[in-house]
């Protein structure tokens, strides 16, 4: 095998006429391997076009009995939204669970194209604030949409700063994309009075916001 260079040459020397570094200086005398050359910047052969996206992480939603009424609620009030495929209980996982045989254990779904799954464990385990799901809003009526359809049936004590808990007990943030930006204002100012104006608000109100950092 060649020895390494401890440098790369950085000579106008050691460039070709093509903007190319010259690295026959950098081959050994002493073995029958050479470096090989490529242009800068160009890709390189083995690169494939870009594949449709693999998503790594599928959220896992735990109900008592209502994955099947929870995946259907989400899908209706999300665009891009379908039932994939469910899981029932056969006779061994109904003995260990409890559940019904042949009912649903789980369910598959998509909401704007991001994958979940939705589990009828039992009563054992609650959704709680720890774990929310941000729905990114690009205006006052997306964040109308979302917000309305949601919380309806949710608990309205928790509803504040665009969370919300919907009727099983999933948390949600109904985030329009310009809040991160008015909350950062680069005037400490202007950032502090729409800080204090989003921690008035239980749905996120634009308007307000914009007019309290004017």
């Amino acid at each position: 095998m060649p020895s390494l260079p401890r440098s790369i040459p950085t000579s106008p020397d050691h460039f070709n006429r093509r903007g190319n570094v010259d690295l026959a200086p950098l081959r050994s005398s002493n073995s029958s391997e050479h470096w090989a050359q490529a242009p800068v910047n160009q890709p390189r052969s083995e690169e494939k076009p870009m594949q449709a996206r693999f998503q790594r992480i599928t959220p896992f939603l735990w109900f008592d009995t209502q994955a099947e009424e929870a995946a259907n609620f989400y899908a209706s009030v999300f665009p891009n939204s379908r039932i994939l495929t469910a899981t029932r209980y056969n006779k061994e996982s109904a003995q260990v669970s409890g559940k019904t045989e042949g009912s649903v254990m789980t369910i598959a779904f998509q909401l704007d194209g991001q994958d979940f799954t939705a589990l009828n464990g039992g009563p054992i385990f609650k959704f709680t604030e720890a774990v929310s799901l941000v729905v990114n809003c690009q205006s006052q009526d997306e964040v109308d949409h979302y917000w309305n359809h949601l919380s309806k049936g949710g608990d309205e004590k928790a509803q504040r700063c665009g969370w919300l808990k919907d009727r099983f007990g999933l948390s949600w943030q109904v985030v329009p994309t310009e809040l991160p930006k008015l909350l950062g204002d680069p005037d400490p100012d202007k950032a502090r009075k729409a800080m204090n104006a989003m921690l008035r608000m239980k749905k996120i109100d634009l308007k307000a916001l914009r007019q309290a950092t004017s």
